[in-house]
């Protein structure tokens, strides 16, 4: 069995349905204080933001953290990179991602800003100038940044993918259910990115699921609705070999694992339950 040495395991609000569209919309999002609870009970040593105030912040969010042993393994902001008028308003959103970032953040690996970018059609010298000063507010403030490349924005494909390799030199996040649903095959990305990758989200995914909804040209919403991402070991998405992979290039630093649901009102407890057997499923391989 491989040696993970450098990987700390975390977890996401949005593997218990809460994200940037239930967040203050969806009455059956769980309350941030038992969705801790359920994650460091589970065994996890580290939790996602979520949306800037869900989890709390300052001193109560450090002290939300520091009672259950977890630190903060990043916050997601998708910003309008490359949109210069829009950009500087959105600038002052990272600002307070990062301060919170910054406080909050304890022992384990350094909080990683998770910057993404809105789709655009300004093109990609555009995109290239926003990213750069983003991402020099976040090492600024004393944070490396990564970039997310994420279904239905700026960034999703592949080959889109290899554009913003070129154009920057910030790092990869790699999201192994979201390179999927852009047409990627994580194993191959996490050998051919190895020397950018800098922060993880591990998920599972249904091919079969992704493949209608883009048979349908339906809305990026209907992966969360249909179910698309499922516990770990569960769908189509080699696990163990990309942790293997990962294992190969020496890779150190936060693994989030993410399984994007929708809340549940009829089965309100059904999270909590997936998480723990998602860590449990972890542990068998190593980690």
């Amino acid at each position: 069995m491989p040696a993970y040495s450098g990987i700390a395991v975390g977890n996401a609000p949005v593997s218990y349905g809460a994200f940037e569209i239930t967040v203050g919309v969806d009455p059956n999002v769980p309350d941030p204080v038992t969705l801790l609870d359920s994650v460091a009970q589970a065994g996890y040593v580290g939790i996602d933001l979520g949306p800037i105030g869900y989890l709390g912040t300052g001193d109560e969010l450090a002290a939300r953290l520091s009672d259950r042993g977890l630190a903060l393994t990043g916050g997601y902001i998708e910003l309008p990179l490359a949109d210069r008028q829009q950009l500087d308003p959105a600038l002052a959103e990272l600002d307070v991602l990062l301060g919170v970032l910054a406080v909050a953040s304890l022992s384990g690996p350094a909080a990683k800003p998770t910057l993404a970018a809105a789709a655009s059609d300004a093109g990609w010298r555009a995109f290239a100038d926003g990213l750069a000063r983003a991402v020099e507010r976040c090492r600024e403030r004393g944070l490396e940044p990564t970039f997310h490349h994420h279904a239905g924005t700026y960034v999703q494909t592949p080959q889109e993918i290899e554009r913003l390799l070129e154009c920057s030199d910030v790092g990869l996040c790699l999201d192994t259910g979201h390179l999927l649903v852009g047409g990627g095959e994580p194993l191959a990305a996490v050998r051919a990115w190895a020397e950018r990758i800098n922060h993880v989200h591990l998920k599972d995914a249904r091919r079969a699921t992704i493949e209608q909804i883009a048979a349908e040209a339906a809305p990026v919403q209907e992966i969360w609705r249909r179910g698309a991402f499922c516990a770990l070991g569960e769908g189509d998405i080699e696990i163990p070999a990309v942790l293997d992979a990962l294992g190969q290039i020496g890779y150190a630093g936060w693994l989030v694992v993410e399984q994007d649901i929708l809340p549940d009102s009829a089965e309100p407890g059904r999270p909590a339950i997936d998480q723990r057997r998602n860590r449990e499923y972890l542990r068998t391989l190593g980690l």
